[in-house]
């Protein structure tokens, strides 16, 4: 078993200013306004001005067509779009041709014609894939208008955020989006994981409009080399580098070691956020087991899971084999079977022992804090608290020997 690195971490009195903008390194961008007709950004987004082939998600078109139409046409801008209905069961190669073959008969050069990928972070993939195929890789522009696209930001490609892109989704979308937030509280921001104790129910209900909060947790999970100023409603924040680059302390893959089987068996149950954070809530049952995250950290953790309106739990837990699972896990990064776990909070290690019967009691630990948490919920208001919050069976309690 590795040593933790820390338990919580206090955060600096004063952070350090967020990195500048690097004009020679595409990266993010916080335009609010992106689609004002008087704003250039977008139509120069990737190049000079010109012509350009959009490809936009077919629900977003339904919600923002008429202003992106009317952006294009106040610019200048030639273009062909297309509309695809992209989704995670939907985000096949077929998808892909669509969008190569557009690219061919509309006539994208190879430089300085970027594509406009206008939706969620599945169309990204596809889009991405298709310009990577295309004449030995052709420039895009990402303009994430999911919580999830956003914060899935793809390093080298150039992406343009307008948090007023999120007022119009659903409240399970925010919610699923904001599982990859916590991820990276979880692994490697103690503070923001304070934050999101705090102030996670308002960016919740406000998706993510709340005036001195929304753009700044945004701008604190998304790779900051694109990030045009330090301040961000009126306060100075700190960006934190991502997992593989230099000064970086969060393990990869972390809530990605289970949740690729749990949401493609659950779909369309489970959105992808949700499966993630049925991944992280194990994990940090592991975590607990081996004392890495004592008994009050775990409590928070699952706790602020539930009050972000993500699950803890889900029956697959117990159907899929999580031996075979770490396995194949294992098996998709190249035989590397380091595997992330929560260090306190704020931290994480990688350890490279993880067994399926440690993995079974862990579940059932889960399966049993879900299950008297929900009964407690329950319960009147009226009761003792300590009525209200009863605790798993000792035997449920997992521990690092199975």
């Amino acid at each position: 078993m590795n040593v933790p690195r820390s338990q919580d971490r206090p955060a600096p009195a004063v952070p350090p200013p967020a990195p500048a903008a690097d004009p020679a390194r595409p990266g993010v961008r916080f335009v609010p306004g992106l689609l004002d007709p008087g704003s250039p950004v977008l139509a120069r987004a990737g190049g000079p001005p010109g012509r350009r082939l959009v490809v936009v998600d077919a629900r977003v078109h339904e919600l923002h067509g008429h202003r992106l139409r009317h952006y294009l046409d106040a610019r200048g801008v030639e273009r062909e779009t297309l509309v695809l209905p992209v989704h995670e069961q939907v985000k096949t190669m077929d998808a892909v041709f669509q969008v190569a073959d557009r690219m061919d008969s509309f006539g994208i050069p190879r430089l300085g014609a970027p594509v406009l990928a206008v939706g969620g972070g599945a169309l990204a993939e596809v889009v991405g894939l298709a310009c990577g195929l295309y004449r030995r890789s052709t420039p895009f522009v990402r303009v994430p208008t999911t919580l999830h696209g956003l914060v899935a930001h793809r390093p080298g490609v150039e992406t343009l955020v307008d948090p007023a892109f999120l007022v119009t989704l659903g409240r399970r979308q925010v919610a699923s989006g904001l599982a990859e937030i916590l991820k990276v509280a979880l692994i490697a921001d103690a503070e923001l994981f304070g934050l999101l104790e705090r102030r996670g129910r308002d960016l919740l209900d406000t998706r993510f409009q709340a005036a001195g909060i929304g753009t700044a947790v945004l701008a604190r999970v998304v790779d900051g080399k694109g990030f045009d100023g330090s301040v961000v409603d009126g306060a100075r924040v700190e960006i934190l580098p991502r997992a593989g680059e230099e000064g970086s302390e969060r393990p990869p893959h972390y809530g990605h070691t289970f949740s690729p089987t749990v949401e493609t068996r659950a779909l369309p149950e489970l959105l992808h956020g949700e499966a993630v954070c049925v991944d992280m809530a194990l994990t940090t049952a592991v975590a607990r087991g081996r004392g890495l995250v004592d008994g009050e950290q775990a409590e928070r953790i699952l706790r602020l899971m539930r009050r972000l309106e993500l699950p803890v739990w889900h029956p697959l837990l117990e159907s899929i084999a999580l031996g075979e699972e770490v396995a194949d896990t294992v098996g998709r990064r190249v035989g590397r079977r380091r595997l992330p776990l929560p260090s306190g909070i704020g931290a994480g290690v990688l350890v490279d022992d993880l067994g399926g019967r440690e993995l079974v009691g862990a579940a059932g630990w889960l399966r049993a804090w879900s299950a008297v948490t929900a009964a407690a919920a329950a319960l009147p208001a009226t009761l003792p608290a300590d009525r209200r919050r009863p605790e798993p069976a000792a035997g449920c309690v997992p521990s690092a020997d199975g």
